[in-house]
């Protein structure tokens, strides 16, 4: 395998990447997987952090359309993540890569609290950092989570593993014809209102100049392959 092109990045999933083809809920095996690309990546001398949603348990957004008071909602959405997080940290130790959740709401008897230089100094040490319950505050997405974490990490790409192989014009799901971009700026996915991530995470990630590489993490391999800028997917730059 060839030298990674970035040093340092950050992996961003959704929940429902971690359902595999279950409505609910975690899939061992899929998790696994996850975990075996992430040990790929990592053996091959890239730093790693991960961001993981909790759409698989509990969406706060869905439950404050339910008659939930909103701020609740997305507190039980952090929790979901927490879940998430400890079942990747156990895949990963079972196949002995070293990991770490750091939590922005303190979980001292299952989790570290997050600290930046904590959580850098886990990173160089060659650990996996997964950062749970997002950024610890009602009304914002794990993607500005992953956008902010990305920046605070000093990470020189963010990687958005998805259910597909990239951004399209359409939901590909649901329109046979939609085209598949390969090379996006921040604007375009403001202007065109892409749904790559929100446009709190895409501003942040503009500001700071953090590359979002959008791929679909369905596929064993494919999270070394978009770090090599191989394979599907699409890459928003400035």
């Amino acid at each position: 395998m060839s030298d990674p092109q970035y040093k340092r990045v950050l992996l961003k999933m959704s929940g429902e990447v971690l359902m595999g083809e279950n409505q609910f809920g975690l899939d061992p095996e899929t998790v696994n997987r996850v975990a075996e690309d992430i040990k790929e990546v990592v053996e091959n001398g890239t730093e790693v952090c991960v961001v993981v949603g909790a759409g698989n348990i509990f969406r706060g957004v869905s439950g404050a359309a339910a008659g939930m008071d909103r701020t609740t909602a997305d507190y039980m959405g952090m929790l979901g993540i927490v879940i998430n997080a400890l079942a990747l940290q156990n895949a990963l130790e079972n196949i002995e890569i070293q990991t770490r959740v750091m939590s922005a709401i303190p979980m001292s008897a299952i989790c570290e609290p997050y600290i930046r230089r904590k959580a850098m100094r886990h990173m160089e040490k060659g650990r996996v950092v997964i950062f749970a319950a997002g950024t610890g505050n009602p009304y914002f997405t794990t993607d500005t989570a992953a956008a902010l974490r990305a920046s605070e990490m000093n990470c020189d790409a963010m990687l958005k593993g998805t259910k597909v192989d990239g951004v399209y014009n359409a939901d590909p799901e649901k329109d046979p014809s939609a085209e598949r971009y390969d090379r996006l700026s921040y604007m375009d996915v403001l202007t065109k209102d892409l749904k790559v991530m929100d446009a709190t995470a895409i501003s942040l990630a503009r500001e700071n100049d953090i590359p979002i590489m959008v791929f679909s993490v369905k596929e064993a391999g494919n999270f070394a392959q978009a770090l090599k800028g191989e394979g599907p997917h699409t890459l928003v730059t400035n």
